[in-house]
This record gives C-alpha cells, sequence and structure tokens, in this order.
C-alpha cells in the first residue's frame, strides 16, 4: 500500500489554535463525564457502599477479564434533560471469559436504578448492538423497575426490551441475568426471559409485585423473601439457575457460563503496524471553525496501520476521499470528505466505492465532514438529485458493517449519505469538534428570513429589519447549541464522543465487535438512477 505522509506543521500557529480549542472541549466533555461516573452523588453512593454493595462499574470491572478493555456506549446520555447524565444505567462492549459481550449494568444510586426514558433509550441501543453484532448479553441487575413519574414515556416503548431477549434467545444470542438487589414489576421479566439467570443469597429480589402490592391486591401477606428471594426462586419456583453466596460469588458465577457458551469466531489478525505519523496530532487536524478545510488523509495517516492508504480515484470527486487500509489488522474502506461539499461526481464516485467494498465483504469507516449536497440552477440541472440518491441507495443496501466517525460538519443529506445514525451504523462515535443538524445556524436562520420576508411582501405588510436581526440571533443560537455533540450525545444520536487520540483504538475495537457476526456484502443494489 501507499504510505501516506503527513503534511501537518505542529508548529504552526493555526495547529496550535486548533488544539487548544480541542482540549478546552475535551475538558468540558470529561467534566459531564465525571457526573456520569458519580452515580447519584456521595450519599447515595456512601449508603449502597454501606450495604456492602459494589457500584455498577465496579461489577462491570469484576466481570470483564483482568486489565481488558471496555468501550463505554451512551455515556453521557440523558444530558440537557430533567434526569441525570448516564440515564442510570451503564452500557458498553467488553470481553469476558474470553468473549466480546455487551454489558447493561443498572445504577441503583441513582432513584434506586429506576428506569426513565432516557435509561430506555440508551438500553435499547445497546441491545440493538449486541443483536447485529450477535454479541452475547449480560445484564446486571439492580433496579426499582420504572421511573413511575414517567411511566407513561416508558411503559408503551418498555415492552420492547421484554420483547428483545425473547428474540435474541430465538436468535441464537445468549442472555444472562445477573441479579443483585431488586428486580420488580416489569423489571422481573429480565431474568425471566433470560437464557441463564445468576442470583444473591440474601440480596436478590425478583417479583412482579412486592408485599405492600400483594396486601393491596389480594390482602395476602408476605415477606420479601418467601415472595421473591434468591432461595426460594432456586430451590422452589427455579427461576434462579445459579445461587450465588456474595456478588463477587455471582460475577464469578457469569464469567463460568460465558466460558461454557461454547462461542467461536476468527482468530483477530495478527500484531498489526502502528501508525507512522503520531496520533498525538489529532487534536490539532480540525480547526476551531469548520469552515476551514482540512486534510482528512491527515486523520487517515493516524488511524491506519503502518498510514497506509491506497485511494480510490484520487483525482475525481477530490472533495471525497475514498480508499484502502487496514485498520488493527483488518481490511476497511474508508469514506472521508475533504472540503465538505458532496457534488455529483463525489457521489457517484461513493456509490461505486461502497459496491466494491461489498464486493469484497468489505467494513466501511466513514469520517463525516460535510455540509450536505451541493445546491444550486447549474447542480440541479447536472442531477446532483439522481447522484445523491445513487449515494443514499448505496449506503442504505450495503450489508458490510459500516462504522461512523462524526469528526467535523454532518448536516443535512450529507449526513444521511455519510452514514448517519438514522442509516444504522453498527457504531457510530463523535469527536468533541463535531456539529450536526439539517443545516448550518446561519444558513437556517437566513432561510428563515427569507421566507419571512416573502410572506410579508406577498401581504403588502412592512417587514421590521430589527425584528429580523433578533429572530435570527435567536435561530442561530438555538440551532447552535442544538448541533453540539454533548446535546446530540444527550439524546442517544451518537454512541458517545471520544478523545480523538483515541480514534483508532476505538474503531479497532468496533471493528472486533462487528466480526462476530458475518461480515458478507450485499447481493444486490436498488435501481441506481443514471
Amino acid at each position: 500500500m501507499t504510505v501516506l505522509r503527513t503534511r501537518l506543521d505542529t508548529a504552526a500557529p493555526a495547529f496550535t489554535a486548533a488544539r487548544d480549542a480541542m482540549l478546552a472541549k475535551l475538558a468540558e466533555i470529561d467534566a459531564e463525564h465525571a457526573k456520569a461516573l458519580a452515580g447519584g452523588g456521595p450519599h447515595y453512593v456512601d449508603r449502597h457502599r454501606g450495604r456492602g454493595k459494589l457500584l455498577a462499574r465496579e461489577r462491570v470491572e469484576l466481570l470483564l477479564d483482568p486489565d481488558s478493555p471496555f468501550l463505554e456506549l451512551s455515556p453521557l446520555a440523558a444530558w440537557g434533560s430533567d434526569y441525570p447524565v448516564g440515564a442510570s444505567v451503564v452500557t458498553g462492549v467488553g470481553v469476558v471469559a474470553g468473549t466480546e459481550c455487551v454489558v447493561i449494568a443498572n445504577d441503583p444510586t441513582v432513584r434506586g436504578g429506576a428506569s426513565n426514558p432516557w435509561t430506555g433509550r440508551k438500553t435499547f441501543r445497546a441491545m440493538e448492538i449486541a443483536e447485529r453484532n450477535r454479541l452475547p448479553l449480560i445484564n446486571l441487575v439492580e433496579s426499582g423497575g420504572a421511573d413511575l413519574p414517567s411511566q407513561s414515556e416508558i411503559f408503551i416503548p418498555g415492552g420492547r426490551l421484554f420483547r428483545d431477549l425473547t428474540r435474541f434467545s430465538a436468535a441464537g444470542i445468549p442472555t444472562i441475568a445477573v441479579v443483585f438487589g431488586n428486580s420488580t414489576a416489569g423489571g422481573a421479566y429480565v431474568p425471566g426471559m433470560s437464557d441463564h439467570v445468576v442470583m444473591v443469597r440474601e440480596r436478590s429480589k425478583v417479583f412482579l409485585g412486592g408485599p405492600p402490592l400483594v396486601k393491596m391486591a389480594t390482602g395476602e401477606e408476605s415477606d420479601d423473601e418467601s415472595l421473591g428471594g434468591a432461595e426460594m426462586h432456586a430451590r422452589t419456583s427455579g427461576l434462579a439457575d445459579h445461587l450465588a453466596a456474595d456478588e463477587h460469588d455471582a460475577l464469578r458465577t457469569a464469567r463460568r457460563i460465558v466460558a461454557r457458551l461454547n462461542r467461536t469466531r476468527p482468530d483477530p489478525p495478527a500484531d498489526p503496524d502502528p501508525p507512522r505519523c503520531d496520533p498525538e496530532d489529532l487534536v490539532g487536524v480540525v480547526p476551531a471553525d469548520l469552515k476551514e478545510p482540512f486534510d482528512p488523509r491527515e486523520v487517515i495517516a493516524r488511524i491506519a496501520d503502518g498510514s497506509e492508504f491506497d485511494e480510490f480515484k484520487p483525482s475525481y470527486g477530490p472533495s471525497l476521499v475514498t480508499g484502502w487500509a487496514r485498520l488493527h489488522g483488518y481490511p476497511v474502506g474508508v469514506l472521508a470528505n475533504a472540503q465538505g461539499v458532496l457534488f455529483s461526481a463525489e457521489s457517484q464516485k461513493a456509490a461505486q466505492f461502497i459496491q466494491l467494498a461489498n464486493r469484497a465483504d468489505t467494513p466501511l469507516i466513514f469520517l463525516h465532514n460535510t455540509t450536505g449536497y451541493m445546491v444550486g440552477r447549474e447542480y440541479e440541472q447536472g442531477g446532483i438529485i439522481k447522484h445523491g440518491a445513487m449515494m443514499i441507495n448505496a449506503v442504505s443496501n450495503s450489508t458490510v458493517p459500516h462504522l461512523s466517525v462524526l469528526v467535523g460538519a454532518s448536516y443535512g443529506a450529507g449526513h444521511y449519505g455519510m452514514c448517519g445514525r438514522a442509516y444504522d451504523p453498527r457504531f457510530l462515535f463523535a469527536w468533541p469538534s463535531a456539529k450536526s443538524a439539517v443545516m448550518g445556524p446561519q444558513q437556517l436562520a437566513g432561510v428563515l428570513s427569507i421566507v419571512a420576508r416573502q410572506s410579508a411582501a406577498a401581504k403588502g405588510r412592512d417587514y421590521s429589519e430589527e425584528q429580523d436581526a433578533a429572530m435570527r440571533e435567536m435561530v442561530e443560537n438555538r440551532i447552535e447549541a442544538e448541533s453540539l455533540p454533548l446535546f446530540l450525545s444527550g439524546r442517544v444520536y451518537d454512541d458517545g464522543v471520544i478523545d480523538p487520540r483515541d480514534t483508532r483504538t476505538v474503531l479497532g475495537m468496533c471493528l472486533s465487535a462487528v466480526h462476530n457476526a458475518p461480515v458478507r456484502g450485499a447481493d444486490g443494489f436498488g435501481v441506481f438512477r443514471m
């Protein structure tokens, strides 16, 4: 392969300014991550520990193989909402007994682990990743069920959780529930619908209705242990497959269950060469002002094995860089926006490249920095609609795994053509520099201004320039705020905001995960309008 040579001047003022801006954004993201790590705060953490219990992340750490990485998903879920950052649950991909698994762990220090609407979105996303990549699913359960004040937003979509658990089992995707404390009401169906269930003696409580509800509904007097304790479920109801002495024993048992699943997968590639260009420089690649262009090859050179990249059609459609590389030994095709705008040539080039990747059963990585497809009379007459549709057709019907990283701008239909969230990439992460919306704030405010002016003129009314300026400022500020990674990640529109320097590691873990399922290209595509 061709080795990419960097042209990045790390001593230039522009690089220093970009680096400083990125580090400031990373500090802001880290501060929000710290809120998720803090759980319910010192009081509830201390109370939980005082009961002799492990925290959610401690449970995850003991479950995973020693010194193995954990790719946490959606850590900023619920940011900007009325609920705590993190959505009272920890989700991610990690290695358990040599097997990659998706782990979902309730955080009982946040409202007793009760599920709010964002808990559901975050959990469903983790389950989607497990299903599409055929990864065993492990639920570490301690939850009081639905957060009752928000039940109207939870009850209807929440039923999908139980449905999907049964579908996982039918599809041969193992499901394991380890119950550490309460698993009540609807939460009782998590162990009830899992393939394997571990409960902790004198700790686990699983019942559809607790003693107060039973008293109200039937008049029957009962206690927690006889109604839904671990001993009862192990000896009488049969719901518990394994009765653990304590939390550590429960996690050891879960690891043994995974070890006995007899899972097989292709061996990972051996000892790939690291990039020749320093990944540390990635913090200074993207300018603070996304209107300033940057060369995405500088990113590729710092994530690809040996900085090697065989570019496809380098002279045609130069605003989109396409080509072949390896990442942690896995072959990949890369599509990366260069100058932001997608023209007809770039769209046709992308469609052909995606077809070739499918023919070669090769996963695709999309590096976003696009303002969308080009508009204007010349481009409309030149067929930008059908050419953009050709690219979107190829992305939509491609069946090889797609991994997307929002590096810079990701606006309009360009977000779709580059496999944005609506197009089901296996994983999608964002850099702190990313922005995504239907269009840029200034463009959107300008469109609204033009429409308002035309409406006033059609009605014969005067148009206030002062009100127009105020409206534009308000709209620009709102759209800018709604375009930022914290806002988007808070709504689970991505799988996390990552440090640019971690991009190679994150993508490597994703590639390892997707190879648990067959990697096969599409046999055919829809009709391409020529």
